[in-house]
């Protein structure tokens, strides 16, 4: 479940409110163990997600770099590229 989260901080343009809310939401349920949490447990996984996407934002805006900003396209191409060499097969479009 974890290697959906991805690198948020240094990109242009800025990570979005959806990406920030999908890393916080893979954390939950990596932590958790269930990717549905039964109907008992949902109050308190929305909770969570929504309190780690908070924190998550708060650090993103507060972390400073003197590097250039990645540019999603790039660091993509290179995923791809990555997995073509460890897989064997072009990745998935």
């Amino acid at each position: 479940m974890c290697r959906n989260i991805r690198t948020l901080h240094n990109f242009e343009p800025l990570a979005t409110t959806t990406e920030v809310e999908s890393a916080a939401l893979q954390y939950v349920r990596k932590i958790s163990g269930t990717a549905k949490p039964s109907s008992a447990n949902q109050a308190a996984f929305d909770e969570a997600v929504h309190q780690i996407a908070h924190a998550t934002q708060r650090l993103l805006d507060a972390l400073v770099t003197h590097a250039p900003p990645r540019d999603r396209e790039t660091e993509a191409a290179r995923a791809r590229e990555r997995n073509e060499k460890r897989f064997g097969v072009p990745a998935a479009r």
